[in-house]
């Protein structure tokens, strides 16, 4: 029997050495891949410990690699086999002996993960040592020796870096020496608590560093489109194959992710560690050390992960809009589409909600550059939201504002529901901040509301749109397609007729700019009386003789307007109007065919040469109006009077005749200016 017991010992013992060999040559070992101090399980590199990337499970045998964790030498194996044996012999059950080897397995597990934690903690901390080492002796010292030779302060660089000497210096000299010297020693010496109790106390020195975060941020970003030697040192380096592609922001961002990273590794090695190992108090008395610094951490973590996304909008949206500020924070961001006011057609839209202001973006089918066109910047000061109703449309809603008004929809309820209720959050926020309003969400029953007359082209109003309506909403004549088309006043955003429209008015809510608007909402906005408004409408309906016997300036002139080709046109400036100029098809004409408020042009009179000679143009924002004249003399003429009205000055009529008939024998009859 002693000899039996013998032979099966030793056969139990080259399966398992036959085992073990088997499955370190034949299965692949998971490695830890560092990444800027993280983990990355998905790479594969010399064989060395990890722990599982779902709960931290890892079976003992396929992950086994030599030197790691407590795995048993083979005579132990085989004393411990003797040993059931020899239990077995003295009449214990195979129950107990199997619960005997489960605890057992258990114990080698924990051990192992314990090891595991440990080894990940050394790994990270070389990667950031490195990462260190890189802010500290390479861009901090470059910076510091181009501000040396005067090209920007060098105040500015150590802000930026603040303390990071002190912080690279206590982990490459002090925590990582340790942390090498134990796993090293980690068979006889398996615990890191009392070397992070003993060491946590310094990590108070991150306090100077994450105070500073946001200014260093700004300061970087200042800098860098500033003073182009400061551009030019950081582009450099970043170019280097040691900063991984990652901008210096990024890099200094790791001293702030570097101590929520120690307490989530403590966490899990507590959780692992039993509570009456040695190690457990140390370990206990170094996370609550840590835990106060990583709060302070988390918190810049926090800013500098809304500064990233503004970074990215920014890049979205080609560089175009100012949003990179840190007291922007982004709500919420989406697809949307947008109900159009001129026929029934929904558009796709793109919407980024911010703290203080609403981005109303166009898509752009480009594959490289900015996806995104801003056609509108909605502030949320003044911002109203109200649920609408629309049978075709489901899931609409309007959201008003000083700069405009959008009738959105949404894909679906939910959808709808979440951004109405981020938009009045945000309504809301915003108010208690700035203490503006009583009410944070004004609630309005009529989604038709309209602008009231205190606030007429102070706010946009909501287009009513085309199919709403079958005749003007203010002379209550029926639309046709030729000669009674729709038009929409920009005040009130009434349906309106082209007669009803023909009045211009400067509207605040959009700039200023001259706008289309009804003739109610123009004597509102200008003041003018009725009588006033007669003469001002018996100019245009007076035939163009008389406009031109009582004018500062008439003459025929080529006029061209966009992309259309150039035509003659009498154009007058009236004395009673001196500000506007009357086109008329010719000087007999009882209505002048368009008008054009000079006020706020920009007059630019260098010809181009596709243009024809003794040519000036008149521009503002999109609209452009080319003039010609028939002779240098001419054109100066008319630029002297209109270089004065464009200003808001009122010329005063010539005695001489800027251009006779005598000079245009096309009319019959004729007319001095």
């Amino acid at each position: 029997m002693a000899a039996q017991n013998q032979m099966e010992c030793e056969e139990e013992k080259a399966a398992t050495l036959s085992s073990d060999t088997s499955i370190q040559a034949s299965e692949p070992l998971l490695d830890t891949h560092i990444v800027n101090g993280e983990r990355d399980e998905t790479a594969t590199a010399p064989a060395s410990p990890t722990t599982d990337s779902c709960d931290g499970n890892a079976s003992d045998s396929s992950y086994r690699t030599p030197g790691i964790g407590p795995v048993l030498p083979l005579e132990e194996r085989g004393a411990e086999t003797e040993t059931k044996v020899q239990e077995r012999e003295n009449g214990e059950s195979p129950l107990e002996l199997e619960q005997l080897d489960q605890h057992h397995e258990m114990k080698e597990t924990n051990e192992q993960k314990l090891h595991k934690i440990a080894n990940e903690l050394l790994l990270t901390e070389r990667a950031y040592v490195n990462r260190l080492d890189l802010l500290d002796q390479v861009f901090y010292c470059k910076l510091l020796e181009e501000a040396n030779r005067g090209s920007f302060p060098a105040e500015m660089v150590n802000k930026i870096f603040s303390n990071i000497s002190s912080i690279n210096a206590f982990h490459s000299k002090f925590l990582l020496p340790e942390l090498e010297k134990r796993m090293q020693e980690w068979e006889t010496t398996p615990r890191i608590g009392d070397i992070l109790q003993k060491l946590a106390p310094f990590l108070k020195m991150y306090g100077e560093y994450v105070k500073g975060f946001d200014n260093a941020m700004e300061l970087v970003k200042n800098m860098t489109e500033r003073i182009p030697q400061f551009k030019s040192v950081v582009e450099e380096i970043q170019k280097q194959k040691i900063c991984g592609s990652l901008t210096l922001q990024h890099h200094m961002l790791e001293p702030v992710q570097r101590i929520p990273r120690y307490e989530m590794l403590l966490k899990d090695y507590l959780r692992k560690l039993p509570p009456d190992s040695l190690d457990w108090n140390d370990a206990k008395k170094s996370l609550e050390i840590i835990s106060t610094a990583a709060s302070h951490s988390n918190s810049a973590i926090r800013k500098m992960e809304n500064l990233k996304k503004l970074l990215e909008i920014y890049e979205m949206l080609g560089e175009e809009e100012d949003i990179v500020n840190p007291s922007n924070e982004l709500i919420k961001e989406g697809q949307i589409l947008k109900l159009a006011a001129r026929n029934t057609s929904a558009q796709e839209r793109y919407l980024f909600l911010f703290n203080n202001m609403l981005l109303y973006c166009v898509p752009k089918f480009s594959l490289v550059g900015s996806k995104f066109t801003v056609r509108t910047r909605v502030g949320i000061d003044g911002m109203k939201i109200v649920e609408t109703q629309n049978e075709e449309y489901p899931h609409t809603f309007q959201v008003s504002g000083k700069e405009r008004t959008l009738e959105l929809q949404a894909s679906s309820a939910q959808d709808k529901e979440e951004w109405i209720k981020a938009l009045q959050e945000t309504i809301d926020a915003f108010h208690q901040r700035h203490e503006t309003f009583r009410n944070a969400i004004a609630k309005d029953n009529d989604i038709h509301s309209e602008v009231s007359t205190a606030e007429l082209g102070k706010r946009a109003p909501r287009w009513i749109r085309d199919n709403e309506v079958t005749m003007c909403m203010k002379c209550k004549e029926p639309f046709n397609a030729l000669t009674r088309r729709r038009h929409h006043c920009r005040a009130c955003g009434y349906v309106v007729c082209w007669k009803c429209s023909d009045y211009k008015a400067q509207l605040e809510y959009d700039g200023g700019k001259l706008s289309k608007v009804c003739k109610d909402c123009y004597q509102i906005i200008s003041g003018f009386t009725d009588s006033e408004e007669k003469k001002r409408k018996g100019i245009l309906e007076i035939e163009s003789a008389e406009v031109s016997g009582n004018s500062v300036v008439c003459s025929f002139l080529q006029y061209m307007e966009k992309s259309k080709p150039w035509q003659k046109a009498w154009c007058v400036i009236p004395k009673q109007d001196p500000l506007v100029l009357y086109m008329y098809g010719a000087p007999q004409d009882v209505r002048a065919q368009a008008t054009i408020p000079l006020l706020g042009y920009v007059v630019d009179e260098m010809p181009r040469s596709a243009d024809l000679p003794h040519s000036f143009k008149l521009t503002q924002s999109k609209s452009v109006h080319s003039f010609a004249a028939d002779s240098e003399e001419l054109k100066q003429k008319w630029l002297k009077v209109i270089l004065l009205a464009v200003t808001g000055e009122t010329p005063g009529g010539p005695n001489e005749h800027p251009a006779t008939l005598d000079d245009h024998p096309e009319p019959k009859k004729k007319s001095e200016c």
